[in-house]
């Protein structure tokens, strides 16, 4: 007689185990998954912001650091050490507040070199529209730290660039597509005007706050040339610090006024005209505050934090209210190299 073999399969209660098993271990590996991936979109939107906030205060202290260098010229620049006038600007200027406070000296009042303000409206300067209230603004005039090698002639120089020829006593400001001054013993250095400022940029539904960079240009459309430099920049706050040993009635420091020591940190709101007039002698160093934000929201955090851009005034507080940005704040401290001399002897 031949051996049947019987088959049986798995019954129901076995298959309702195995399933519930088997949900259990891909509602595991399903919860590992979305984890691995809001690590990674943390972990990437917040070294993406370490990149742009370090750029962002590489650019700005680069600028300051050599805020006031006037290559071979031994003294502040000042109309008076012309050997003729400046450039007259071919359109609207971007000036700043003062009496003299366009790109290019004036035979009035003190030039400014250094300047900045804490924004009540979107305009500024005569050419700005779209800064975001409540950041500040700064601008920074000096030459390239590099001379271009002589001899000069029209081939070395860019038609659409500004330029001074100086020596240590005189200089002359030309335009690269006009007549070349001579001065003896010169050299002849890129001069600019750099203006730098927060907007805001509308993509989709989302504002992405970007820092735009203002550059002097001779192109017979704008004098002031802007581009948009570092997105993610959500406001810039600049403190300056101030001797304010210097006696009101010495220019420099040869007199002996001033120990050279910076007493106090004044917002740009706080800053006093006749400050602005003597930054070579009296500000000294720039505190810088940037706060960078992430480009898109995440659904997945909410942002709680309060950031203090300087002092102890509410002004001075960011309250990210809840939104779904995250935030870092960068900050550092810049020695004004070119301060508190006005004459070199």
């Amino acid at each position: 007689m031949s051996k049947i073999n019987k088959q049986q399969g798995f019954s129901v209660l076995e298959i309702l185990i195995s399933l519930i098993v088997g949900l259990v271990l891909l509602t595991g590996v399903l919860a590992v998954f979305v984890g691995m991936r809001s690590t990674t979109t943390e972990t990437s939107s917040y070294g993406e912001m370490q990149e742009n906030g370090r750029f962002a205060i590489n650019v700005l202290s680069d600028d300051l650091l050599r805020q006031g260098f006037w290559g071979d010229l031994a003294a502040e620049m000042d109309d008076a050490l012309l050997v003729a006038p400046a450039p007259v600007p071919p359109v609207t200027d971007c000036i700043g507040a003062g009496v003299n406070n366009g790109s290019f000296p004036l035979a009035v009042g003190a030039f400014r070199t250094l300047w900045g303000a804490n924004l009540a409206s979107e305009n500024a300067m005569g050419c700005i529209s779209d800064a975001k209230v409540g950041s500040d603004i700064i601008q920074i005039k000096r030459v390239i730290s590099r001379p271009i090698t002589p001899p000069i002639n029209a081939a070395a120089l860019d038609a659409n660039r500004y330029y001074l020829m100086a020596s240590a006593s005189s200089g002359q400001i030309f335009a690269g597509d006009g007549a070349i001054p001579d001065i003896e013993n010169s050299q002849t250095w890129e001069y600019q005007h750099h203006i730098y400022y927060i907007t805001e940029e509308q993509q989709g539904d989302i504002n992405i706050p970007v820092l735009m960079q203002g550059r002097l240009r001779n192109n017979g459309a704008t004098m002031i040339n802007f581009q948009p430099l570092i997105e993610g920049v959500e406001m810039i706050r600049f403190w300056y610090g101030i001797d304010t040993d210097i006696d009101a009635d010495a220019n420099d420091y040869n007199t002996g006024a001033g120990d050279g020591i910076v007493d106090a940190f004044i917002p740009a709101r706080d800053m006093t005209q006749a400050l602005w007039d003597n930054d070579g002698s009296r500000i000294l160093s720039v505190r810088i505050y940037v706060l960078v934000r992430s480009i898109l929201p995440d659904s997945n955090y909410v942002n709680n934090n309060v950031y203090q851009l300087g002092g102890n005034a509410a002004i001075d507080r960011f309250n990210a209210n809840g939104d779904n940005f995250r935030r870092l704040l960068f900050t550092s401290t810049i020695l004004l190299q070119n301060a508190k001399v006005k004459v070199w002897n």
